[in-house]
């Protein structure tokens, strides 16, 4: 396994890593206290919701949870006739590619409502990122890295955490975890300073980061022509 590709993939690996903790810092802070990328939280606040408990609204943590799902889905189908074919088949770049498009449009509903989007809006905002941070972690799946997922940390911890306590993997797979929940956590922590300092254009960090990581991808990985 070529060492200079591996290094692009994990750096691609981080990058998306960071825009879905921007994602989720975001959606959660403007959009309702609703998480588009760790689903985790939102099934916890639908069990509050249903308990009588205060949490957000019902529509909007499912609207997050069913665009998920379907942008998994999408996703899914995209990158599965190339699964295991490569260590970043050219359908993962597609799929994130394809990705792209509620991004962009997330940015054009949140500009033209000067960032401050009305009820109805915000549940159009949530299944925007739900649909793309589903359809990136299943193309992040498809590439079989452990313990990565991009858009949740629990499972990188418990990785992290228990390979330090039987020491088993390389150096480079405890820099590859470790570097991932560092991301995340970087993501996250400039998606606040934005929404704080440059409300407006808090949503280009995670646009911009992914378009890098689509063009870098489709640079770095392309596949070889086949012999006529």
């Amino acid at each position: 396994m070529n060492t200079g590709t591996v290094w692009a993939r994990d750096m691609l690996l981080h990058a998306l890593t960071v825009s879905s903790g921007a994602v989720d810092a975001i959606s959660f802070i403007a959009l309702g206290k609703v998480f588009t990328a760790f689903m985790t939280g939102n099934i916890a606040f639908l069990g509050l919701r249903v308990a009588g408990a205060n949490a957000p609204g019902k529509v909007a943590i499912l609207t997050a949870i069913a665009a998920f799902a379907v942008g998994v889905y999408l996703s899914t189908i995209i990158v599965l006739p190339t699964e295991g074919s490569g260590m970043w088949p050219k359908r993962v770049t597609v799929a994130l590619g394809v990705s792209l498009i509620p991004h962009v449009v997330f940015l054009a509903v949140w500009l033209a409502s000067n960032g401050q989007p009305s009820s109805d809006a915000v549940h159009v905002l949530l299944g925007l990122w739900g649909f793309a941070m589903g359809m990136q972690s299943a193309a992040v799946r498809t590439l079989h890295v452990e313990g990565i997922f991009t858009t949740a940390a629990t499972a990188t911890i418990i990785y992290l955490a228990g390979d330090m306590a039987k020491w088993p993997t390389t150096v480079a797979d405890r820099r590859r975890l470790a570097g991932v929940l560092i991301s995340l956590f970087i993501g996250a922590t400039a998606g606040g300073l934005l929404l704080v300092h440059a409300h407006i254009y808090a949503p280009v960090l995670p646009l911009v980061i992914s378009i890098a990581v689509v063009a870098t991808a489709a640079s770095v990985f392309r596949e070889p022509r086949k012999s006529q």
